[in-house]
C-alpha cells in the first residue's frame, strides 16, 4: 500500500497486524494494547516495530514506553479532532526520532500542519488521492508560528524576527 513519506509517495514496507494475526519477522505495526501485552515476543523477533496509538493517549506516557520502536502511527478518527497534532508535537519535543505517521482521516487541507507538528509520513484515508494530498504541502509559502522541523523537508521561508 503506498503512503506519503518525506513528501514522496512510496510503497509502505510495514504490515499492519490485526489483533489475531500472528507476530512474525519483518516490519510490522501493532496496536498499543498488543504492544503492551506481547512486549517479550516482540523483543525476540527481527524487523522493525511500529505501534499504532489512539489520539487520546498522553504523549508523556508514551515516550518511555515506546522509546525502542521505529514508528509511531497516530490515528485521526475524525477531521475535527486535533489531539493527534499535540501528541506528535510532544513526542518530537520529548526526543522521539523515529517515523511519526498520521493515519485515519488524513486530509490534504491539514497535511502541512501535520508536518509542522512533526509528522513525516501519512497514510491517507482509503479512496483519497495521494497526489492530491501532496499538493497540501504547497498551500503555505510563509509560516510564522514555531514548529517542530521535519527531519527532511526543506524550509519554505526564512524565519524573521518578530516585530515589536
Amino acid at each position: 500500500m503506498p503512503i506519503i513519506r518525506n513528501r514522496t509517495i512510496v510503497e509502505d514496507g510495514f504490515r499492519t497486524l490485526g489483533a489475531q494475526d500472528p507476530i512474525t519477522d519483518g516490519d510490522i505495526i501493532i496496536s498499543l494494547e498488543r504492544f503492551r501485552e506481547e512486549h517479550e515476543t516482540l523483543a525476540q523477533r527481527s524487523g522493525r516495530t511500529g505501534v499504532e496509538v489512539p489520539n487520546d493517549v498522553r504523549a508523556e506516557d508514551l515516550l518511555v514506553e515506546l522509546a525502542t520502536v521505529d514508528l509511531i502511527a497516530i490515528d485521526f478518527p475524525i477531521y475535527r479532532d486535533g489531539r493527534g497534532f499535540s501528541t506528535a508535537r510532544l513526542l518530537r519535543r520529548g526526543g522521539f526520532t523515529g517515523e511519526l505517521r498520521a493515519t485515519g482521516n488524513v486530509l490534504r487541507d491539514q497535511i502541512a500542519f501535520m508536518e509542522r507538528c512533526g509528522f513525516d509520513a501519512y497514510q491517507v484515508a482509503e479512496g483519497k488521492s495521494l497526489e492530491r494530498a501532496l499538493e497540501g504541502f504547497k498551500d503555505f509559502s510563509v509560516t510564522y508560528q514555531d514548529a517542530i522541523e521535519p527531519r527532511t523537508a526543506p524550509r519554505t521561508a526564512p524565519r524573521t524576527a518578530p516585530r515589536d
